[in-house]
């Protein structure tokens, strides 16, 4: 990284925010601690947004939304495949960095990466479809189209559970469609926002386009929201918080886009391949500690395969390796935050006070939590309604796929669902009434690609992000008409 973004004091680097093009240290002399979820070691120091900065940030992105929003096509293009290039060349230090701060294991690590070098090839494509129409008129002569411009400043507010993947799909979009940025990550990662900045600014992006600045919720996000300025902000994290920024949006008449959380159920039919819907179901639930948005936390069984499905599941959890997210094997590492393990371990307890059963896990050493196994979950229990964010699964047992679906739209929540079945009637039905935004049949409910509308309903979510759909989101139609010849007024 470059030696400009952080002074190393005691061995330890203290990042600065990145602003119009340039590191800057807190006018407060403010910084917060960032700790390795792994052994609970010093990571870094990171300087931490007020009110002076965020302004300066604000003014800056709103300075060069002008120019940005000019450049040819070509420009950004080339500007996108050369961030590319360098994403690429610098891969090994981003990896690092998100198993050290995040708590990555080293395959998804990687897998964030190779999805941003392909998020860019995607937008490359998009930036020369971002198209208006021309529509008939009842008035002799008269041409009518509609174009799209861009919004001008976007705000980004980024989660801590794949902070360069899910900040760069943001980024990069507004960037591609005419936007300037500005990013304030996450408060548990900061310095994977911090890098982003550091590869825009390799890649010759212009001053005041992007701007990183790290801080509090109260501090900056309070501001972002309140600003004239910012046009728009787009939320990926809880449904709690997502909540508050719609309200806060629309006091302040700003678009915005919230992809929240989600209790996604993966239902399999009596008629699965039984080891393929064991594998799909643990790569749905036990990926990155199972702290995605969409886990697969309600695996829902026809019953005549229930317990033959429970015994297999328990034997393949049984073989996931639980470590240190730097061995290339560790499938399981650690919680974001040791609180967190407290967060699942109410959970259990609340639930095996009224009658589920642990049949495998339910422990952890430090911000380890061990893969759990649960059935015999009911509607009373807190773990059947809210999100654990963990490697905690409850397996439900299901007279026929009519209780299934029962099952499975029983949440607050919508955001994505998976099936899994040989009989393509009952899985075009079940995808067409599931009430989730995205439904994936004979797969896990973990799926995304650049191009896709990636989004859910209800709790989940408002609007949608990938490639022409986010476009569409941050962009806005003008309606323009031309008269040829001289219009016939009444008067």
């Amino acid at each position: 990284m470059n030696p400009e973004a952080f002074d190393l004091i005691d061995d330890v680097r203290n990042y600065k925010l990145f602003i119009d093009g340039v590191w800057v240290r807190s006018s407060r002399n403010a910084c917060t601690e960032d700790f390795n979820p792994a052994d609970g070691t010093l990571f870094a120091r990171v300087h931490q947004a007020g009110a002076e900065e965020v302004e300066r940030a604000i003014a800056a992105a709103h300075r060069a939304a002008d120019s940005w929003g000019k450049i040819l096509v070509g420009e950004r293009e080339a500007f996108l495949l050369n961030l590319r290039d360098v994403i690429k060349r610098r891969t090994p230090e981003i990896r690092d960095a998100l198993i050290d701060e995040c708590g990555s294991a080293f395959f998804k690590a990687l897998w964030e990466i190779d999805y941003v070098v392909d998020l860019l090839q995607s937008a490359v494509g998009d930036i020369r479809h971002l198209f208006g129409e021309t529509m008939p008129m009842s008035m002799p002569g008269q041409l009518s189209m509609s174009v799209r411009r861009p919004l001008g400043v976007i705000a980004g507010i980024a989660p801590f559970n794949s902070p360069f993947l899910l900040s760069m799909k943001k980024i990069v979009m507004a960037l591609a469609a005419g936007n300037t940025f500005i990013l304030k990550p996450s408060e548990e990662t900061p310095v994977s926002g911090l890098l982003i900045a550091d590869l825009f600014a390799e890649a010759g992006l212009p001053p005041g386009v992007l701007n990183v600045i790290p801080g509090q919720r109260e501090d900056v996000g309070a501001a972002l929201m309140a600003d004239p300025r910012i046009r728009m902000v787009t939320f990926t994290g809880s449904t709690r918080t997502g909540r508050m920024l719609a309200v806060e949006a629309a006091r302040n008449l700003k678009r915005f886009t919230l992809e929240m959380g989600g209790k996604s159920p993966l239902i399999v039919l009596g008629d699965a391949d039984l080891d393929y819907a064991v594998d799909a179901a643990a790569f749905g639930i036990f990926l990155h500690q199972g702290q995605v948005c969409m886990a697969s936390s309600k695996v829902i069984v026809e019953a005549p395969l229930f317990d033959a499905f429970c015994e297999r599941f328990v034997a393949k959890t049984k073989g996931i390796k639980v470590g240190h997210p730097r061995d290339p094997e560790t499938v399981v590492g650690p919680l974001i935050r040791p609180s967190q393990c407290a967060f699942i371990d109410g959970h259990l307890a609340d639930a095996t006070a009224k009658g589920a059963q642990i049949i495998l896990g339910g422990s952890h050493e430090g911000q380890y939590f061990q893969p759990t196994v649960l059935t015999g979950v009911t509607t009373d229990m807190r773990i059947y309604h809210e999100e654990s964010f963990g490697p905690v699964v409850s397996i439900f047992k299901a007279a026929d796929a009519e209780e299934a679906l029962t099952i499975a739209n029983d949440t607050a929540y919508g955001l994505s669902a998976a099936v899994i079945t040989n009989d393509l009637q009952k899985a075009f039905d079940l995808s067409m009434r599931l009430e989730s935004g995205m439904v994936h049949v004979n797969d896990c409910t973990i799926s995304d690609e650049p191009h896709v509308p990636f989004g859910g309903v209800k709790n989940s979510g408002f609007g949608r992000e990938g490639g022409r759909y986010s476009m569409e989101e941050m962009t806005e139609v003008k309606w323009v008409t031309v008269q040829m010849g001289k219009r016939q007024f009444p008067f």
